[in-house]
């Protein structure tokens, strides 16, 4: 082989914000540390690394050595050190400031501690919009990398992708290399000598080229199966050391080498897109298995190959659409980056504790950006339960600090009504120094979100379960691998068994306050599989909403004129808030009833965060009996309430009810798929206190009840902590 090729290989080491602390480690021992123990005796190679915010934070906190040796190959010049928004969020969903923030912070700290100059950075998850590229630029970034795929769907052809290209937004210009698709593929799956023969024919056709491999470092040991595959079977070694006995025609350069030494192809403007994958999972499910209908046929009768350059998946952004649990968390960081730059403009002239009580707002408000558990697909967390908690504690310390920096201290109570779930639609904000609750009266007047500001926890970042596309491989059953190493795209592979069983949907989100009228007959089992008739129009229906404010106390009161069995009904609901208080206060009143018959109604409830399955996560009864694990099915007849205590996370959750009640409860979870493979996955616990309505003689019914929330333990654990650092 006598014509020269540059090849990048460019990887990018990530774990989300809420990640197990347990997975980090596991992912440094099986994939980081071992390829760079393989890397580092072959000298004559070179690479690039893009590590995210949370992992860089995670290794130097408990392996800096690992930091340290990164540094001597960056100083040897071995190692391109690739920058980017530190806590990898998706930069179309975050607003510009935030963006620039983001990516020059990250720059800051990665050549304060690696060293080297940081001109390049990744793009999470290869989200491209055009509009980007002037804050990339601002932020002081050279180049970047994102999909061939993106640029296919720019019109350019495979045989124009071997180098890099110019793109602009309002003058500002940036270089962007496409990385191959086919080497995504070939990496590590297939023989190494698989990838020198792909090199070979792109090099046979375009001499001097540049081809850049830009994909998951965990490739190399995380993935299933690719530990032994990788390390324990010398594909990585065998891998180098072809590399090293073709470098008379393949060079290893960075991607800063790549800019300095070889010219642009020319200037492109890149459509919004990410790689081929998450475009498709972006679609609406129905789409999507149309979608892979189609492309199955396309591909038996070989004209895929042909059609797939020009086809084009769904949108990013709405996958905020597609999962509306992403779109409330996604609406509640823009609550807070908001309230952010509000504060900026008083702060900047303020004192220097103020100074950095806003900086640590605006680094909780990053962490609560990171990507993962906005999204779903092969790897997608909003089906992961911790890494949602794990935004949402984020957003709440940061709304903490950013009260601090108002001037709010002692106790205190707010109320107020905007659009803050961005629907056109104003929803009320119940807000103290302890709680912070948020309503929607356009839809079913529920509570969506429940902050516990002591533990920064929200008690409703809840799931509602939807059907996926990859529920008809489920719904198929298990399929053998044929013991190849797959690739994380092609697995299936089951976690447990008879998931088919399990696949259940929901018709509305698992919130809390949702009203439900039943048939006077309905059992457990149907409510918690779905099939109890619902007799009333209240779940999702519109309620008008009242504020009203009185000293040291705020309280809503949500009205709906609805229809239960033909039967027109008024439900007002109103829930209150107390200065310095944990108690949500909560009271019903049904007007309009009929006087002939009763009516079964309920009040479901929703707890996440609380998972099932632990000895020390239970109900309790009225007498703080044990009635069961939280993953427990409970029929309780005529009681006077039921709590939820979880030791671990260190909080107790009461349910009172000043009318007794018969109450059901049980869990939520969904099936799933990760780079596991397909499970189930514990998302909330139900608890449904409900009523045989009679009503009086003027057709009026009427109950309360509170929610009190003690996090005492998690104090005085915190207490603990603190006194034993100063002893």
């Amino acid at each position: 082989m006598t014509q020269s090729i540059r090849f990048s290989l460019v990887l990018h080491n990530h774990q989300p914000i809420g990640n197990f602390d347990g997975v980090f480690e596991q992912a440094y021992v099986d994939s980081y540390r071992p390829f760079l123990d393989v890397f580092e005796p072959y000298t004559n190679l070179r690479i690039a690394l893009h590590t995210s915010g949370p992992l860089l934070e995670w290794l130097d906190a408990n392996h800096p050595e690992y930091l340290d040796r990164l540094a001597k190959l960056v100083a040897a010049g071995r190692l391109e050190i690739i920058g980017g928004a530190y806590y990898e969020p998706i930069l179309a969903m975050i607003p510009s400031a935030d963006r620039v923030g983001q990516i020059r912070s990250y720059t800051r700290a990665l050549e304060t501690r690696l060293g080297g100059s940081v001109q390049g950075m990744w793009i999470p998850e290869r989200v491209w919009e055009q509009s980007m590229t002037r804050d990339i630029v601002d932020a002081g970034i050279r180049y970047t990398l994102v999909d061939d795929f993106h640029f296919k769907n720019a019109g350019l052809e495979p045989d124009s992708l071997h180098g890099y290209y110019l793109t602009e937004d309002d003058g500002r210009m940036l270089a962007v290399f496409p990385g191959s698709e086919p080497l995504r593929y070939l990496i590590p799956f297939r023989d190494p000598e698989e990838t020198i023969a792909y090199l070979g024919r792109v090099s046979d056709k375009h001499p001097g080229a540049v081809v850049v491999f830009g994909d998951d470092g965990e490739k190399f040991g995380t993935w299933p199966d690719t530990k032994k595959h990788v390390y324990d079977n010398g594909w990585l070694r065998r891998f180098f050391d072809l590399l090293s006995a073709n470098d008379n025609w393949i060079r290893t350069c960075t991607l800063a080498e790549a800019v300095r030494e070889v010219p642009p192809l020319g200037k492109v403007y890149l459509p919004e897109g990410s790689y081929r994958e998450m475009t498709e999972w972006a679609l609406p499910t129905p789409r999507l298995v149309e979608f892979e209908h189609l492309r199955h046929d396309l591909e038996h009768e070989n004209r895929w190959p042909a059609v797939a350059p020009f086809v084009r998946g769904g949108f990013w952004r709405n996958f905020k659409v597609k999962y509306p649990d992403s779109d409330d968390m996604y609406s509640r960081m823009m609550m807070v980056s908001r309230r952010l730059q509000d504060v900026a403009r008083t702060v900047a002239d303020g004192s220097l504790a103020d100074r950095a009580l806003f900086e640590q707002a605006r680094t909780e408000l990053y962490r609560g950006q990171c990507n993962c558990s906005y999204w779903h697909g092969a790897f997608g967390g909003i089906y992961l339960p911790h890494l949602r908690n794990g935004v949402y504690r984020h957003l709440i310390a940061a709304d903490n600090l950013l009260d601090r920096l108002s001037g709010r201290s002692g106790s205190w109570v707010d109320a107020a009504a905007d659009d803050y779930n961005l629907d056109g639609r104003s929803e009320v904000r119940l807000a103290n120094d302890k709680m912070l609750a948020l309503l929607a009266p356009g839809d079913g007047g529920r509570l969506y979100e429940l902050d516990v500001r002591s533990i920064q926890h929200n008690l409703l970042a809840t799931l509602q379960r939807r059907p996926e596309a990859y529920h008809e491989k489920v719904k198929a059953g298990p399929a053998a691998a044929n013991g190849e190493v797959a690739s994380i795209h092609d697995r299936v592979v089951f976690k447990q068994e008879n998931l088919d069983t399990r696949l259940l949907y929901d018709t509305y989100a698992r919130k809390s306050l949702i009203d439900h009228f039943y048939a006077a007959d309905a059992t457990l089992e149907q409510v918690a599989l779905g099939t109890a008739h619902e007799l009333g129009d209240f779940v999702t229906g519109q309620y008008e909403a009242k504020i009203r404010r009185l000293p040291g106390r705020v309280q809503v009161q949500l009205r709906r004129d609805g229809h239960v069995d033909g039967c027109p009904v008024t439900l007002t609901k109103t829930v209150a808030l107390s200065a310095g208080s944990t108690l949500l206060e909560v009271e019903y009143t049904l007007e309009g009833l009929p006087t002939d018959r009763t009516l079964n109604f309920a009040v479901e409830m929703n707890f996440a965060g609380l998972p099932s399955g632990a000895d020390d996560r239970y109900f309790y009864d009225h007498e703080r009996q044990r009635l069961g694990q939280l993953g427990t099915q409970l029929s309780l007849s005529d009681s006077p309430g039921v709590g939820l205590i979880d030791e671990w996370l260190g909080i107790d959750v009461g349910v009172s009810l000043a009318r007794p009640a018969d109450i059901w409860t049980y869990p939520l979870e969904s099936v799933s798929q990760s780079e596991g493979g397909f499970e189930a996955v514990h998302q909330s616990v139900v608890v449904m206190p409900h009523w045989q309505v009679q009503a009086d003689a003027d057709g009026r019914w009427s109950m309360a009840f509170n929610v009190s929330i003690d996090t005492s333990l998690a104090e005085s654990r915190v207490e603990k902590s603190e006194l034993a650092s100063v002893v």
